[in-house]
């Protein structure tokens, strides 16, 4: 199990340093898209190659930060079921998730992606607009984001079992936010804070 809480925290360490440069991608799609526009008006000229560039920058931001969203927990779940069941129970669905579901469909995303990503390096594909870029390195972006979110999705499994076992923190929390019993426990502390001021004076 220690091996394996070692291989979490890796992943989760390679996701956090991927999201928080990913932002940057969008950066420079928007750098792009301003310059892209001041140019056409100024000068009354553009290319394709410019406004292609800024959804290969987008869908990079998009594809590889998908790991980087699920460890943060930022990803779009349907919790007013889940919500209300037993925090085992959820952990619990959590773990069928991620070994039934999210992993057999990144798995089905890369036996058909990476062939194709294979053809269109090979072939030097270019897009079929004058002035476009060369295809393969947006492709290039599916594999990398899949493999990224399913390392992810491996690492969150490893969490949730490691938690079942006593073996770490509860792994439905988000970074910085407390349990129902920490919550408890903060309450109490005030209203015995409150209590004792008053004695104090």
């Amino acid at each position: 199990m220690d091996a394996l809480l070692r291989f979490s925290r890796a992943v989760d360490g390679l996701n956090a340093w991927v999201g928080k440069y990913a932002i940057w991608l969008i950066m420079g799609s928007t750098v792009i898209s301003a310059v892209n526009a001041l140019v056409r008006y100024t000068f009354n000229t553009s290319s394709n190659g410019f406004l292609e560039i800024q959804w290969y920058l987008f869908a990079w931001s998009f594809l590889i930060a998908a790991g980087f969203t699920l460890l943060n927990r930022e990803h779009v779940r349907i919790d007013v079921i889940n919500s209300r069941l037993p925090k085992r129970v959820q952990i619990w669905i959590d773990i069928v998730g991620f070994a039934f579901f999210l992993t057999p469909v990144c798995l089905l995303v890369l036996f058909y992606g990476v062939p194709v990503l294979m053809e269109k390096y090979a072939s030097g594909e270019m897009s079929g607009n004058p002035g476009g870029l060369i295809r393969w390195p947006v492709w290039l972006a599916i594999p990398a984001g899949f493999v990224l979110l399913m390392l992810q999705g491996w690492s969150e499994l490893i969490k949730r079992v490691a938690f079942l076992n006593g073996r770490g923190p509860d792994p439905t929390l988000k970074a910085g936010e407390k349990s129902a019993e920490e919550e408890l426990a903060e309450i109490l502390r005030q209203r015995e804070a409150a209590k004792a001021a008053p004695a104090s004076h």
